[in-house]
């Protein structure tokens, strides 16, 4: 799923699930990765060891409560767990955000040394998810960037008042925006990988890769809570040897 023409750093490890090879059923049905969307707790953990064995994880992944905010935890010092953002410098250990439209991103340097995973829903990628997960690495270092599935720019709509957020915050965010035909300006079509784009590239990322996957019209693939609502969570993850 990870395309050949991505650059990688040697020993970094990155993965996107969808929702086959899992255990859930309908409305999660398969892998559902999420707890907390109302699955069976036994088939969201079996799903969690079918994943680990998939990918030959070094390690449980270090699952976040996320909160639509911008706090990124750094799991080798913190025990806090509600936060929309992870960082390590430790081998071995697994980084994980969970998506279902969101856009997930996933940040290493050129090192391999560390590593970040950040949940950017259009809040706390307005507010600053992005800025505060590479303000984690060292200043200076030359970081990647790999964005995951997220709902597309033919599918989210959003108000004037999202657009204007993000164009107070960024004036060039408004060429992200595409008006609604016939909503007088009231509703627009949001490119969430355009905009992440925009602040990565604005906070010093230098190589960003997207997968640019829709979840919302790609149904048979992927969850999407503004199609379904009652759905089940994908997972991005990163980790190195």
């Amino acid at each position: 799923m990870i395309p050949a023409d991505w650059c990688i750093p040697q020993g970094v490890n990155i993965a996107f699930t969808d929702r086959h090879g899992g255990i859930s059923k309908a409305p999660y049905d398969s892998l559902n990765l999420g707890d907390h969307v109302g699955d069976s707790p036994f088939a969201v953990q079996q799903n969690r060891q079918l994943l680990a064995q998939q990918l030959a994880l070094p390690a449980e992944p270090q699952w976040l409560t996320q909160v639509h905010g911008i706090d990124v935890v750094d799991v080798d010092v913190d025990t806090r767990r509600h936060a929309d953002g992870s960082f390590t410098q430790q081998a071995k250990q697994v980084l994980a955000i969970m998506t279902a439209d969101c856009l997930p991103v996933l940040l290493c340097d050129a090192s391999g040394k560390q590593l970040a995973a950040l949940h950017a829903g259009w809040r706390g990628l307005c507010h600053g998810v992005l800025e505060a997960g590479v303000a984690k690495f060292t200043a200076g270092s030359e970081l990647y960037a790999y964005l995951g599935p997220a709902i597309g720019p033919n599918a989210f709509e959003v108000g004037a008042e999202v657009r204007d957020a993000f164009i107070n915050n960024a004036p060039a965010a408004q060429n992200c925006f595409v008006a609604v035909a016939g909503t007088s300006g009231a509703k627009y079509l949001a490119n969430l990988v355009a905009l992440a784009k925009l602040r990565l590239q604005a906070a010093g990322v230098q190589h960003i890769y997207a997968l640019e996957h829709c979840t919302f019209t790609l149904a048979t693939a992927y969850f999407s809570y503004r199609r379904e609502s009652t759905t089940g969570r994908m997972a991005s993850l990163i980790w190195r040897d």
